[in-house]
């Protein structure tokens, strides 16, 4: 079944005889003219707000079934047609139909990890198995990754990164390793587990930056403008984020949560420059010259299109990113009440104290007599 799947969505996206534009050019450090959407009604105009700003406020999300990379399983090509795109969502609304079963209250954990592996939605979507589908703590009644593709001036993208891959560079050689984002295999101490995990800041880059979906659920934002700062409210852990738009880069060597942004405006879009991003908030290994640029420019008035370059001369060769669009919010943001210290931390270190505790007695036997 799950090979049929494959097979299927194989000859969906790689459909011979239809022309695909090729991934769009990397972003400059100038923000470049944007056209309105197609679909912005006749005779729209960017908004303005009450300072002369591009008015970007408001209650939106960014969850999409685009994925950060591209999966060349499944296609090889930087966009598809909108034939192909609703075939696709289609594709992917079966599997999370198919897949989004009650649990059984008496199945391990490891039954669930089981099914999970076993079902067509780890074929389209192997990060879910990190937070998704029946890993024994949810279903996919509790996950909203969206259920459209980006889509950006009539081309519907297959990653969110527009490297002509659709994958980021390769490293330099003697660059810092990148161990991945996921959670840490520490058990010290809380001080060793992975911030996301102790509810300090947001885990699956939704924070940024860059600002990037996390594929799974709460990828709600609200943006606040004000004469000298834009705030950037992000659901997943409830930070706020803050751009200022007066004064420079801080020098006297601190790395603040999500590092130091400042913005400006230019035309109609917001520029976003930050800097000093600690190492605790790294971005694929790279984190101490690390420098990523932003531009939001609203595109019509349900739609925000977001780019980013990332770049660090000792990690790539040159600057690279990607794009994707904010889509209005039916609602607004609450609260995410995740909470420090939360039940599931003493459970984690007292299971690894255990093992510890085990793993000596065994050594203690094995050793003998005399020893």
């Amino acid at each position: 079944m799950r090979r049929a799947l494959v097979l299927t969505l194989g000859t969906t996206f790689l459909a011979a005889g239809l022309g695909v534009p090729a991934a769009r050019a990397e972003p400059s450090g100038k923000a470049p003219a944007v056209a309105a959407d197609p679909s912005a009604p006749p005779g729209w105009k960017r908004p303005r707000n009450a300072m002369g700003q591009p008015d970007l406020s408001g209650y939106w999300s960014n969850a999409t079934l685009t994925p950060l990379t591209r999966n060349r399983r499944i296609s090889d090509k930087a966009s598809l047609t909108a034939a192909e795109a609703k075939a696709a969502e289609k594709v992917w609304a079966d599997a999370l139909a198919e897949s989004d079963t009650p649990t059984d209250p008496g199945e391990s954990a490891t039954a669930g990890q089981a099914r999970l592996l076993g079902s067509k939605l780890v074929e389209i979507r192997p990060d879910f198995i990190a937070a998704g589908g029946d890993t024994g703590g949810y279903n996919t009644f509790w996950i909203d990754p969206g259920m459209r593709l980006v889509e950006i001036g009539g081309q519907y993208r297959t990653s969110i990164l527009t490297t002509e891959t659709g994958n980021p560079p390769p490293r330099k050689a003697g660059a810092p390793a990148w161990r991945g984002d996921g959670f840490s295999n520490v058990y010290d101490s809380y001080e060793t587990r992975p911030y996301g995990e102790r509810c300090i800041s947001g885990f699956g880059r939704n924070t940024g930056p860059p600002m990037l979906p996390n594929g799974f659920y709460n990828n709600n934002y609200q943006i606040v403008q004000t004469p000298d700062a834009v705030v950037i409210e992000v659901e997943m852990i409830h930070d706020a984020r803050i751009v200022r738009l007066t004064g420079g880069h801080r020098t006297d060597g601190l790395r603040p949560w999500m590092g130091d942004s400042i913005g400006r405006y230019e035309g109609d879009t917001l520029v976003v420059e930050t800097t000093n991003i600690p190492e605790a908030q790294q971005f694929m290994g790279s984190w101490k010259n690390l420098k990523v640029t932003e531009w939001l420019t609203r595109l019509s008035p349900t739609k925000i299109l977001y780019r980013f370059q990332v770049e660090d001369p000792q990690v790539w060769e040159r600057p690279w990113g990607g794009e994707y669009t904010f889509n209005t919010l039916k609602g607004r943001v609450y609260e995410y009440a995740c909470h420090e210290g939360n039940y599931a931390l003493p459970g984690i270190l007292a299971g690894a104290r255990q093992k510890e505790k085990e793993a000596a007695e065994a050594g203690a036997k094995g050793a003998g007599p005399g020893v």
